[in-house]
């Protein structure tokens, strides 16, 4: 081992993940339908499903990249993180009671019922592609590099399948429930360590932010960027201000409100209550990456000036600064952003395939075949994205535009879903042209960027794309036959829907007050880093 890691810290991590582990195989014994398979039963409660959703989305590559970020360039990038709120609020408002109320499992469901099944077939295509190798051999590609900074001598291969193995046995065992169970228990090991560590290095600089902010330079702790500056041309805004108002929320909105791989959890729960009580619990922890991760990266310039990578931050930070054993609780932090990431990544595709795919094909199929495709299913995937990751490190220019690409994919998506939910006209050809056009429209502004054409940030062609995108769905939509409002009744935006089963909640129980304190919570941030 690394001998900046102690055989203390070693043992913690392997215990985490034995535990977890065991924990999965337990839960796997009482896992024996489709639905207890891929939902959990329906039986979540707003604590699980708040932390499940905060640990699913913080992977081993958010948290080396916010840190490097806030040191070398500022904390621009961190609104993804703290800005999750607003698009979460729109979640509760509108889409979480249509979801729940339609018992849906799967979100390309809701568009079957609600257009067609050519955009029920689309969009649950391209979810599962950019899924498993996008996010899942992302997250194991990226987490093996991370592991590999403490552990030099630790193989790639043999890493990222070991990864997926762990990940890939509770989620087929034990399903949904093993997923979120141990996501909750990431989640609290990952908020405990890195608050720890945080506190360990304010008090390095005496408990003053003072002595922070004399650390940075002046815009380190600036969110609002120009989109040039004629001084420099080497000047990088990380997100320029049109992206933050045309870009992060949409791509925000997809994420949170549209996306398998986070959205499953909310269906699993067992009401509605605590499906929004869960949505805004997950709003109020995202907050807490500002604070215990960001502005860690932020500190280290006062204690390490002199680092040329901000990928060296975090681990730095770790190794440098923690005590023995309180190593061991980061790196099991760290080790459980990669399983969150990863076991939700298989469930939410596995789910996709059999009941988008398989399942409309054989219609006499029984739940407890379908928990068995199921795990076969979650085996072939974490199968693919295993052998995948390595792969990684030979198309690391191909990688880097891959994520890009979810700004090719979200805008016709977003339109479908904000617009379809409240313009009553917009049938199934609206739809799958939609997806069709704007996709192909986007595909063609990121290649007109790489080949030097096109010079927007992604973050505004977001934005772009999807008021194209919105023109072609109204269009198309309009010049062909509307469809029957009784069948698509139930699927389009209700304003007693907002309401529904609030009606004898006392106030602090009632998730629009919750949702009132989250969004000044965000705004308040927001004017304070403007």
């Amino acid at each position: 081992m690394s001998s900046n890691i102690s055989s203390i810290d070693t043992a913690i991590v392997i215990g985490y993940l034995v535990v977890v582990l065991i924990i999965g195989i337990i839960i796997s014994r009482k896992t024996k339908t489709g639905e207890e398979l891929f939902l959990g039963g329906r039986t979540f409660g707003w604590g699980l499903i708040g932390l499940s959703l905060f640990a699913s989305n913080i992977s081993s590559s958010t948290i080396i990249g916010l840190t490097g970020a806030a040191y070398t360039t500022g904390i621009v990038n961190s609104v993804y993180e703290w800005m999750s709120g607003l698009p979460l609020i729109i979640a509760a408002l509108i889409f979480v009671p249509l979801y729940l109320k339609n018992k849906i499992t799967t979100i390309p469901e809701y568009l079957k019922m609600r257009f067609d099944r050519r955009s029920q077939l689309f969009f649950s295509g391209v979810t599962i592609f950019s899924t498993i190798m996008i996010e899942t051999a992302g997250a194991l590609y990226a987490g093996t590099l991370v592991l590999q900074t403490f552990f030099p001598e630790l193989e790639m291969w043999y890493t990222a399948m070991g990864l997926a193995f762990i990940a890939g046995a509770y989620t087929a065992t034990g399903g949904l429930k093993a997923v979120v169970i141990t996501d909750a228990i990431q989640a609290v090991i990952l908020i405990i360590g890195c608050t720890v560590m945080t506190w360990i290095i304010y008090g390095k600089l005496d408990y003053s932010w003072s002595n922070v902010l004399a650390s940075v330079p002046e815009d380190h702790f600036s969110v609002v960027r120009p989109i040039s500056d004629p001084s420099n041309p080497d000047y990088d805004p990380g997100i320029p201000w049109p992206g933050l108002i045309m870009g992060v929320p949409l791509l925000g909105f997809w994420y949170w409100s549209t996306n398998q791989y986070i959205v499953q959890r909310i269906l699993g729960a067992r009401s509605l209550n605590d499906a929004r009580w869960g949505v805004i619990l997950a709003g109020f922890l995202k907050v807490a990456p500002l604070f215990i991760m960001v502005f860690p990266g932020a500190m280290a310039i006062g204690l390490f000036p002199n680092l040329e990578n901000g990928d060296a931050v975090f681990p730095t930070l770790v190794t440098e600064v923690l005590p023995v054993g309180m190593v061991g609780i980061v790196l099991a932090g760290l080790v459980s952003a990669i399983m969150s990431s990863v076991d939700s990544a298989l469930n939410s595709s596995s789910t996709l395939v059999v009941i988008d795919f398989i399942k409309p094909n054989s219609p006499n199929i029984t739940g407890k075949q379908i928990a068995t495709y199921g795990r076969i299913t979650t085996i072939v995937l974490m199968v693919i994205a295993a052998a995948w990751a390595p792969m990684i490190q030979n198309f690391t220019g191909l990688w880097d535009y891959l994520q890009q690409m979810f700004s090719i994919i979200v805008p016709p998506i977003a339109v479908i879903f904000l617009i379809g939910v409240f313009y009553k006209r917009a049938n199934g050809d609206g739809a799958f042209w939609t997806l069709m056009g704007g996709t192909a429209l986007g595909i063609l502004l990121f290649v007109l960027g790489e080949l030097d054409l096109w010079h927007v940030h992604y973050t505004m062609n977001v934005g772009i794309l999807f008021i194209v995108s919105t023109i072609i769905f109204i269009v198309i939509s309009s010049m062909t036959p509307a469809p029957d409002q009784s069948q698509i009744e139930g699927l389009t935006y209700d304003p007693a829907n907002i309401d529904l089963e609030t009606e004898h909640l006392p106030w602090y129980l009632n998730y629009k007050y919750q949702m009132i304190a989250l969004a000044a919570l965000i705004f308040g941030i927001l004017i304070w880093l403007w």
